[in-house]
């Protein structure tokens, strides 16, 4: 695995975030017959949200994203994106251990949604995410926070 680190997102990394979203999603999105190259952008400028935001980075430079909203019921985890020559190199794997594992702790239930066909579906199936209810477009999952284990 490439060494990599996470820092808190500003508004300067919008557009960074907006085109890797635009590269990251656009074979589901055309599969899907949702591509629309300005649209991809702004939808992702208008929810971009940098207190909620991480940035990935690796050998210092931007590589990825990744946001926990808090909600009234559970957290939502949004904007995970990862640069094409980084996917299966174990780092968004990592990154989601590490934020399940802090709602985990908190007891929090996690939500999401990912694009019908998506691979990355098995990425979150494997760390304990449930179909919740989909439709055409999306595949909303959510999951429970894991029991921790205490020694008596």
């Amino acid at each position: 695995m490439a060494d990599w680190g996470m820092r808190p997102a500003s508004m300067a990394d919008v557009e960074a975030v907006a085109e890797l979203r635009a590269v990251v999603l656009r074979a589901d999105l055309e599969r899907l017959g949702r591509y629309e190259e300005q649209r991809v952008r702004q939808r992702l400028r208008n929810g971009f949200v940098p207190a909620h935001t991480r940035v990935i980075e690796v050998g210092g430079a931007f590589a990825g994203c990744v946001a926990l909203r808090p909600a009234e019921d559970a957290h939502w985890l949004e904007h995970f994106y990862l640069a094409p020559r980084l996917q299966g190199s174990g780092i968004g794997t990592a990154v989601l251990r590490g934020l399940l594992e802090r709602c985990d702790r908190d007891g929090t239930l996690v939500r999401l949604n990912v694009l019908q066909g998506s691979p990355a579906r098995r990425l979150y199936e494997r760390h304990g995410f449930a179909l919740e209810n989909e439709d055409p477009v999306d595949v909303f999952m959510v999951r429970e926070p894991a029991v921790a284990v205490r020694d008596a």
